[in-house]
């Protein structure tokens, strides 16, 4: 049996870094990127792994997503409004020590987990690459985060 948010998919995964997310004085979650490599700058496949360490409800998560996108320039098509539309019927709403991970498939696509299993998929490497900036774009809003997540000094 897979333990808590640790999906099969990922067990050949390799951790590159972690970090945690708080705003202001709230701890929010800490993130974990896994790789195939065990690094950032050469791999196959990726995933994150959020841990929560505070109540949000999915619509939340999702509009977040969303707010984020638009902050870093990434034009919010009809295609990413289809996507905002699955998370939110995929997502569950989130408490202190839940976890969501996203899981790169062989083809680019986002697999995503909870400690129950596989919540859904979106079948998109477009998808993949644009959720995965929110965290691991040079333009992530986060950049000390984003420095731990990908392992830079």
């Amino acid at each position: 049996m897979a333990l808590a948010c640790e999906p099969d998919s990922a067990q050949d995964l390799q951790a590159v870094g972690k970090t945690r997310l708080s705003v202001w004085f709230w701890d929010v979650y800490d993130a974990q990127l896994l790789t195939d490599s065990g690094n950032y700058d050469d791999y196959d496949r990726r995933a994150l792994r959020l841990s929560y360490l505070r109540d949000i409800k999915a619509k939340d998560l999702v509009e977040t997503t969303k707010e984020e996108w638009q902050r870093m320039d990434i034009a919010v098509t009809s295609e990413h409004e289809q996507w905002l539309e699955k998370l939110q019927e995929m997502w569950p709403d989130v408490s202190n020590g839940d976890c969501l991970m996203l899981v790169e498939t062989e083809q680019g696509h986002s697999s995503f987990y909870n400690a129950e299993g596989r919540l859904g998929g979106i079948d998109s490497a477009q998808f993949t690459d644009d959720f995965l900036a929110i965290w691991l774009s040079p333009n992530s809003r986060f950049k000390d985060e984003r420095n731990e997540l990908i392992g830079a000094k």
